[in-house]
């Protein structure tokens, strides 16, 4: 196959990147920009970005429906906990007040001090909550199939003879 002359101008940073391909690989820089020009130029190659992109998508489909599922449970586990601390709360005396604050702030501090060292650890309450909420597949192997159907003998009575 007789090949053509081409004389193409190209990014500083790409012909940096080509020079470390082309020692990486033994090949020429023309044997690597035909190969990047087939891949892109093939009627499947626009297939394989396509799928690619599509791939991509759906996994940021997959984190964003997290990340919404996580933000409804810290909504509705604030407003929770706010209605039932305002519920249950009574009203303090004006003479305890100033200790009352100073107690909020030691409170405050303390919460703070354990809220870091629980990010620290990298964990997630969210998650541990989700997870105690939705059982994964895991926590149901090891049962056998007489201990998820059969009936449980030890409650039932006797009638007397």
């Amino acid at each position: 196959m007789s090949k053509a002359r081409l004389n193409v101008f190209i990014e500083h940073e790409h012909r940096r990147q080509l020079r470390r391909l082309t020692a990486l690989k033994g090949e020429t820089q023309s044997a690597i920009v035909a190969a990047a020009l087939s891949s892109y130029l093939s009627p499947d190659g626009a297939d394989r970005r396509e799928a690619a992109i599509i791939s991509r998508l759906d996994r940021l489909s997959h984190q964003f429906d997290r990340l919404e599922r996580d933000q409804t449970i810290l909504i509705e586990t604030v407003a929770l906990f706010i209605r039932y601390t305002l519920s249950v709360s009574a009203p303090i005396p004006e003479a305890h007040q100033s200790a009352a604050r100073a107690q909020g702030r030691v409170r405050f501090n303390q919460f703070i001090d354990q809220l870091g060292r629980h990010l620290q650890r990298g964990g997630s309450l969210v998650r541990q909550v989700h997870q105690e909420i939705v059982p994964s597949e895991d926590d149901f192997v090891g049962l056998d199939d007489d201990e998820t159907t059969a009936p449980d003998k030890s409650n039932t009575e006797t009638a007397p003879s």
